[in-house]
């Protein structure tokens, strides 16, 4: 019997005890599109034995592991005050969800108890089981298309096994807005509002599975946080990138899609240095600008280099 490529389902859920399979469910379903797997990562040991022939003596699998990335959709959960399915993914890519109930959901970055997930991912009928499993992610907003977040994760690896497809859930999450005039109406660098084209905020946080004796687990070590934004270009009097990067300005960055309650996403980043404009592009015959910033924190202690607010 062939097995089918397009029929997978997607699970997630956080896991209570590092590297113990979480045992997702149905409910736990993620919508979740372009997914690429590498099902057995590692190393290839050459045993390199000294032998009569002459020839190759074998190898031996080590640090073995799993990676897996996807696009899930940037919307809310529906419900003002509560954390969209996706939130579990932040949470394990070192993001603090806070929820205030009937009111907002915040995500920021944790330096502390990170969290994991467990992810199952089933493709025509086979079971490839995530544990431990860490990463990074991405937001990315581009005009006339749908906002996503891209996530990358890495797990301990899990033998695949025969298991039957189960029956996703996916009531309560809401239909996406495209990225418009009328869906994304802020858009702004240090106060000034600006014609996007498109807008990425990248975590990059660096993750390294570590293979030890007594212990195995995919670490999140750091992050170098990015902004990127194309906008389109305008009189230097009214805002002036290249005097901002030579001054090393700290300026703030917004922006925000959706326009009913339970389904506005916020990013915002209090302290992003300019960096250097290094080109400029041709935006359907007007100047454009390929901007890059660094979100800063705003105190050396504070988690706030870029806030997600849910409302």
């Amino acid at each position: 019997m062939s097995l089918l490529w397009r029929r997978k389902v997607l699970l997630a859920k956080l896991e209570t005890t590092y590297g113990t399979d979480a045992a997702p469910t149905g409910g736990d379903a993620i919508l979740a599109k372009d997914v690429r797997l590498s099902p057995m990562q590692g190393q290839d040991l050459d045993r390199n034995l000294d032998t009569p022939h002459g020839g190759p003596t074998g190898t031996i699998p080590v640090d073995l592991h799993r990676t897996i990335s996807f696009k899930v959709e940037l919307a809310g959960s529906g419900t003002a005050g509560a954390a969209p399915r996706w939130g579990r993914l932040l949470r394990a890519c070192g993001c603090a969800e806070t929820v205030t109930v009937a009111t907002s959901v915040v995500y920021n970055r944790v330096y502390s108890n990170l969290e994991s997930v467990t992810l199952h991912l089933n493709i025509g009928g086979t079971l490839y089981a995530m544990i431990g499993v860490r990463g990074t992610a991405a937001f990315d907003v581009s005009a006339s298309g749908i906002p996503y977040i891209e996530f990358e994760f890495t797990a301990l690896y899990v033998a695949p096994a025969d298991v039957a497809i189960p029956t996703p859930d996916f009531s309560g999450i809401p239909d996406p807005l495209a990225a418009s005039d009328a869906n994304t109406p802020v858009f702004t660098i240090d106060g000034t509002a600006l014609v996007m084209r498109s807008f990425k905020l990248t975590l990059a946080n660096r993750i390294e599975p570590q293979f030890l004796i007594g212990e195995e687990e995919v670490i999140l070590d750091g992050h170098e946080n990015t902004i990127e934004a194309r906008v389109r270009a305008v009189a230097l009097s009214t805002f002036d990138p290249f005097t901002m990067a030579a001054a090393q300005e700290k300026v703030a960055v917004e922006i925000e899609h959706g326009k009913t309650a339970g389904n506005i996403v916020n990013i915002a980043a209090p302290r992003a240095q300019m960096q250097r404009p290094e080109g400029l592009e041709d935006g359907q015959g007007r100047k454009e600008w390929p901007l890059r910033l660094v979100p800063l924190p705003t105190t050396s202690t504070a988690a706030d280099q870029w806030v997600m607010t849910l409302t």
